[in-house]
């Protein structure tokens, strides 16, 4: 059990280090960026299931996708780095691509409470085909 203790430490020292050298490389916008990345995304959901426009079915997608980063199961375990994130980051933009297939551009666009250069990216993720 130690060594997932170690990994998952050193996951948070990589994106410290990351989110350091973005600011002292004199890029604190996009430092800022990176560091609330995650939060943000949690605040876009959270609001985006409290606006009474959003279809149930999507609700629902909202939910199950809250639910399975929730569990400490995954397809790929999170103790394992990076690719223990990444399919948790998969789940995210396939439920951020269903929302914008249905038209919920301007739901995302007005709940998203960080930067426009990450809401960009996330956008540009979700609509790739």
């Amino acid at each position: 059990m130690q060594w997932a203790l170690f990994l998952g430490l050193a996951v948070v020292v990589v994106y410290g280090v990351v989110v350091g050298g973005l600011a002292l490389a004199g890029r604190s916008s996009d430092a800022r960026a990176v560091a609330g990345f995650v939060p943000d995304c949690i605040v876009l959901f959270k609001r985006m299931l409290g606006d009474p426009r959003m279809p149930r079915r999507y609700t629902a997608v909202v939910i199950a996708m809250m639910g399975y980063l929730a569990l400490p199961f995954d397809v790929i375990p999170d103790f394992i780095p990076v690719a223990g994130q990444f399919d948790d980051a998969v789940v995210v933009v396939l439920t951020l691509r269903a929302i914008l297939r249905a038209g919920g551009l301007e739901l995302i666009e007005e709940h998203w409470p960080g930067p426009r250069s990450s809401l960009s990216l996330i956008l540009k993720l979700a609509t790739k085909s």
